[in-house]
């Protein structure tokens, strides 16, 4: 009886909320991850999302695998004072999950995300004028430890405001061998042989989040490019065709958007993606808006 009594204990905790704040900053991200099943294929076999409310605020958000049989839900609060949320999942370990937050007043370096102010010109949410000030990182998240520090440490000392880089690699030699190799990529696989184009690379969009939060500290927008047409038939990326693009799309905002540093490019030299149409892009200008 003692036995049966620990064991539903246990399957009781699993399925309840791993980690979730219970105070944060208004326009800082708020996040909840639940423990469920990593049978199968949770990345197209999984729905989940979560409701926040707050007075006559009311949002949905949805969530994402993370590998490990964790699944994670982000928010970024918009308004001071008590949220509530609950989950609505195909999964019922991570269904009608309910909690709630206390969002506190920002801190002096947190303005909120960038908004477009009177047509031409740009501000934070809370007011301040913002004037953008980018460069280019193009393919910061995919160099060594050292030169990532190196451009964080130049960053730092730059009056730069905005920062722009690729979530996807290019096909290059360096990246094939030697000492930049890559050896994690946004999908399961090494190669074009071997790919699978349903299920993400937790590991590699860690190493991502890393990149964003970063420049969130340095108070730099993140500007991230999600598609681009540098594969040289070699990978494989920029021709796997609108369902795959749809499934990234939708994990990139649902791991991404409530960063309040986050802008969104769809695509670096669209032009150059034969196998997409104008139809295809509207397409996912829908998904990211």
């Amino acid at each position: 009886m003692k036995k049966t009594i620990i064991a539903s204990l246990v399957l009781v905790l699993l399925n309840c909320v791993v980690t979730a704040q219970n105070k944060i900053e208004k326009w800082d991200m708020f996040e909840i991850t639940l423990n469920g099943s990593s049978a199968g294929n949770p990345y197209v076999g999984t729905t989940l999302i979560a409701r926040f409310s707050n007075g006559e605020n009311v949002t949905e958000q949805e969530g994402f695998y993370n590998g490990n049989g964790n699944y994670i839900i982000r928010f970024m609060p918009d308004k001071e004072g008590t949220w509530n949320y609950v989950t609505t999942s195909n999964k019922s370990e991570l269904n009608d999950k309910k909690g709630s937050f206390e969002c506190i007043k920002p801190s002096s370096n947190n303005h909120g995300p960038v908004r477009v102010s009177n047509q031409f010109h740009f501000k934070y949410e809370d007011g301040t004028p913002y004037y953008p000030f980018g460069t280019t990182i193009y393919e910061w998240p995919f160099q060594d430890k050292k030169a990532q520090q190196q451009t964080v440490a130049t960053l730092k000392t730059s009056p730069f405001n905005k920062a722009r880089f690729l979530a996807v690699p290019p096909y290059k030699d360096r990246y094939i061998e030697g000492p930049l190799k890559l050896t994690i990529f946004p999908f399961e696989g090494d190669n074009k042989e071997n790919w699978d184009f349903s299920k993400f690379n937790p590991k590699y969009f860690r190493k991502l989040d890393s990149c964003v939060v970063q420049l969130k500290n340095m108070g730099i927008e993140a500007d991230i490019i999600l598609f681009r047409p540098y594969d040289k038939g070699k990978w494989g990326f920029d021709t796997a065709g609108q369902e795959v693009n749809r499934r990234f799309a939708r994990y990139m905002v649902a791991r991404y958007a409530a960063f309040r540093n986050i802008w969104w490019s769809l695509a670096n030299e669209n032009s150059f993606m034969k196998s997409m149409n104008d139809e295809d892009w509207d397409d996912l200008f829908k998904l990211v808006q």
